[in-house]
């Protein structure tokens, strides 16, 4: 496994177990924020999706390095986008 692919593995899990906390507990400082993984740590907790990437470009240039997730959001739901006007 590339290093490349090992640590968006571990951004990937650190996602997964952020969400999943922010999903369980509404308490968590995680619950509906965005929040940015670089290099498999958390690197920046925003309030909206262009802070959270501003500030993640700042700290991790490289995007193959970095991950993002919507704490709380349901990714497993289906969402589909019919037409848009």
């Amino acid at each position: 496994m590339s290093v490349a692919n090992a640590v968006q593995d571990r951004n990937r899990e650190l996602a997964r177990r952020i969400n999943e906390e922010a999903r369980s507990n509404p308490q968590s400082p995680y619950a509906n924020k965005f929040v940015g993984i670089a290099n498999g740590q958390v690197v920046v907790v925003a309030e909206d999706l262009d802070e959270m990437a501003r500030r993640l470009r700042q700290v991790e240039p490289d995007p193959t390095k970095t991950f993002c997730v919507e704490a709380s959001r349901d990714y497993d739901v289906v969402e589909e986008i019919w037409g848009l006007n």
